[in-house]
Parts: structure tokens; sequence; C-alpha cells
């Protein structure tokens, strides 16, 4: 099979003061087909996720001995380009499943529940970007940074098939920052429990904590045709027309608003529930207090969230700041100096989660609660991407 000269996607650089720059290195050959690789399905290749999932598996010289590429009735039979080849778009059906090691899903919630058991009784291993099985027993939930251990025992080639759950967008990108200053946090008193005391050890172990979280969540979160509505809806108010609402029924460029998920019983909506919910899950820690606002703002591409973390192990901001420089797909911007911090422009089409405004949270005595601002593409990391390295995982 040909392979594409792609460009390298730019990179964030782990430096004190890092510069985001597109790479100019020169175009190399992809090798991605091998005889060797596992069988790929994509669903929902025409969505903005689905496009975005052929770019990382294309950037990420992801192996693959075949890739078949499915949608709905209405997009069957489009082509589509791909490392110098055409494909032609297929119908998602029960039978596409067969002979499929990995199947990436972004077809949406009811697509994933119908089809996403099928292709696991066929023995795909199905990575699922949407909640349809987040929150199921048994379901791994993963961030292959945070808990790849998650998915111990699932493995291609083990003729059964199995469910993986992508978080939430939004959860992904606060615990891509919050984990690393949890696992800090998070230590056992020096104290001796008595071999036959019935206390539970868990009673002597430091929690992180109480994670509150506002997001900024931009329209690609809502789909290409949320953010097709925005750049028209912008068009249309600078023209002085009435915008065109058909995504969110109200007006959302030069507007913001709470997420436009539905509001349950005590007050939250369900983008809100899910981050408490996901966040427990993942940190396999039922006690972590944990409490959301979701925000929806006019930005085209990528989330940003204000996180407070409130530790019971005091935590400086010194100590967080350098624990972040090194903790994996995350960077820190924060020069306090030229006031430059993260900003969802600077991390669209970026892998790497940016970090800044990291302070001492002034209302907590002795340095038991931190500030921070954090950016991150949610078509890239916040789903895309999650999901191709968890498939990387089952290499």
């Amino acid at each position: 099979m040909a392979s594409l000269s792609h460009p390298l996607k730019p990179r964030f650089l782990s430096t004190p003061k890092p510069k985001l720059q597109t790479n100019k290195c020169p175009t190399k050959v992809r090798m991605s087909f091998q005889e060797s690789g596992p069988s790929i399905a994509v669903v929902g290749v025409t969505g903005a996720v689905g496009q975005e999932f052929l770019s990382v598996l294309s950037d990420r010289d992801f192996p693959y001995r075949s890739l078949k590429l499915l949608a709905s009735k209405r997009s069957a039979r489009k082509s589509i380009s791909f490392q110098d080849r055409t494909f032609t778009v297929q119908e998602l059906t029960a039978d596409s499943f067969d002979d499929v090691d990995i199947a990436l899903f972004s077809a949406g919630g009811s697509i994933s529940k119908q089809f996403g058991p099928i292709a696991a009784d066929k023995g795909a291993i199905v990575v699922d970007n949407s909640s349809a099985f987040r929150m199921v027993d048994g379901v791994p939930l993963v961030i292959p940074e945070v808990n790849p251990e998650a998915m111990a025992g699932i493995k291609i080639g083990n003729k059964k098939g199995a469910l993986i759950a992508n978080p939430n967008c939004s959860t992904i990108i606060c615990l891509m920052a919050a984990t690393p200053l949890h696992r800090h946090a998070k230590s056992f008193l020096p104290v001796s429990v008595p071999s036959s005391s019935n206390l539970n050890i868990r009673q002597f172990m430091l929690q992180t904590l109480i994670l509150f979280m506002i997001t900024y969540q931009a329209a690609s979160g809502a789909g290409a045709a949320a953010m097709h509505e925005l750049e028209l809806q912008t068009r249309e108010v600078l023209e002085g027309k009435p915008p065109t609402c058909n995504i969110f029924k109200q007006q959302y460029a030069f507007n913001l608003f709470p997420h436009n998920a539905p509001v349950l019983e005590n007050g939250y909506n369900e983008e809100e529930m899910k981050m408490l919910k996901e966040t427990r899950k993942i940190w396999n820690d039922m006690n972590v207090k944990v409490t959301a606002t979701c925000i929806r703002v006019p930005v085209m591409r990528a989330h940003a969230e204000s996180v407070n973390l409130q530790f019971e192990k005091p935590l400086d901001e010194d100590a967080a700041r350098e624990i972040l420089k090194t903790a994996p797909g995350v960077v820190v911007i924060d020069d306090r100096t030229s006031n430059r911090f993260p900003t969802p422009l600077e991390v669209s089409n970026k892998d790497e989660v940016a970090v800044g405004r990291i302070r001492q949270d002034v209302s907590q005595e002795g340095n038991h609660g931190l500030d921070m601002f954090v950016c991150g593409d949610q078509v890239r990391k916040g789903a895309a991407l999650n999901a191709v390295q968890i498939a990387e995982l089952l290499l």
C-alpha cells in the first residue's frame, strides 16, 4: 500500500518558557501499513471526531493491515483519501465487524449501544467515544496517562472482544492536570493499625480532596454542525441579521450560556454529573468530592477549565508546578511577568494539555488549596487522540 508524506503536527516544548510553534521539519514517508498490524474500523468517520481519528492514526504511524471506514447509510459511498489511498465509506451494519481487531466508535450513544456489543461479540475491541458505556460496571474508562491498568487483560488476539470507554472530553482535560497532583497528595499517614482492628485502612489514607471545576467548552464539543453554526452566526450577527439557531436554540456568537445538556432534578446538568461520576471511576475513589459547572463559550475548538483542588496534605504552588512540568502529556505555560497563560487558540490542534495560572488558593490556610487554568483540544486529546492511545496500549 502506498503511504502519504504528511507533515508532523506541532508539539509543545517542555521548557521553562514553552513556545508553541509549527514544526518546520521536512515531511517523512508514512509506513503505517503492516501485514502484521491489526485490522481497524472507524465508525462515524465522516464526523468531526471520525475525521480526527484518521488524522491521529496517520500522525502516530499507527500500524494496520486493513482499514474499514463506516458511517450511516446517508454517508455511505462517499470517498475519503487517507495516506495516498482512496477509501469508500461503507454503510454500518451488523456485518461490518467481521475480521475487525479494533473498532474506533464516534457516532453517538444510540449507535454505540446498538453496534458496540455486536462488534465485541465478533471479537473486536471497541474503543467508544460516546457516553454509552462509561459508567457500565466492567467496562474500563481509560485515560492512558492516568489509569492504563484499568485495561489489564484486554489484548488483541484473545479471541474475545471487549468494550473500552473514552471519558468525557472535559473529564480527560481536567484529569490530565489534576491527577499528578492528586497522586502526590495521596499518601498514608504514619500510623500503625493493629492487626485485630476492624477499622478500614482507607480511614488512614490522606484523601485528595475536593475538586471544583468550571469548564468553558468550545463548539467542537457539540460536533461539526455546531462549529459550522458558530461560524454562520458570527457572520450573521456582524451583518445585522438574526442568527440561525438550530443546534443550541439560542444565540451562540458573542454570547455564553450554561452547557446545553439536560438539567437534572438536583440542578446539575448531565455534563456536570458526567465529570463527577467519571472522575470517581477513573481514580477508583468513590469518596473524592467533585463538583462542576459547565459553560458553553463561543470558541471554535479546544476547551478551557478553571480547576480548584483542596488537599488534606499541603502542596505549595512551586512543588505543584514542578510536578506538572514532568507529567506526561502536560505542558506548563505560566509566565506571570508577561501575563502569558494557556488559551484555547494556542492548544488547538495540539496533543498536549496546557496548564497555567498555578497559584495558592488564598481561601485555604496552610497550602491546602491550589487554583489552575487548563486548556486542551477537545477533538484531539479530548476525543480522538485519547482513543488512539488506548488502541496503542492494545498492540
